[in-house]
């Protein structure tokens, strides 16, 4: 395989993470290819100092994706937390290991940061994502809750 650059995602990125965010069953249902709420979402991304958009890409072509925001609080000492959020992988790369590759260099992001801990969530029918997940360490401590505005 040639070589693989992980790296801070561009606007002209935007539609093939888009893209990878709508291909599976979940993401089919809610993403909408070609929304201009994309460009001002990246935006607001873009312009925030604890948002990192980063993309995996091979041979120039996106080939996964991650956002992970740098999260100050008050509880364990003031620690910072790394929250790693959409995590896709092209269809021809899983298995490939790529996904481990990038989530290691996620969290060496969130390392870089002098964040105390990484934390992510996955939907609950996404079994293959959670074993893949405490694969790395990542454990089911807490009962994520969400509410649609």
């Amino acid at each position: 395989m040639s070589a693989l650059l992980f790296r801070r995602a561009t606007a002209a990125d935007v539609p093939a993470i888009v893209a990878l965010l709508a291909d599976d069953v979940l993401g089919a249902a809610r993403e909408a290819p070609g929304d201009p709420a994309y460009d001002a979402a990246f935006a607001a991304i873009e312009a925030s100092p604890n948002e990192l958009l980063a993309v995996a890409e091979r041979d120039g072509r996106v080939v996964g994706c991650l956002q992970i925001t740098f999260l100050p609080g008050l509880s364990h000492r003031g620690a910072w937390r790394g929250q790693i959020e959409g995590v896709r992988i092209a269809a021809g790369e899983r298995g490939s290991g790529l996904g481990r590759r990038m989530l290691a260099w996620a969290v060496e992001q969130c390392r870089a940061r002098g964040c105390r801990m990484v934390q992510l969530t996955t939907n609950k029918t996404r079994a293959d994502a959670r074993r893949f997940y405490e694969s790395l360490g990542f454990r089911a401590s807490h009962e994520g809750m969400k509410l649609d505005l």
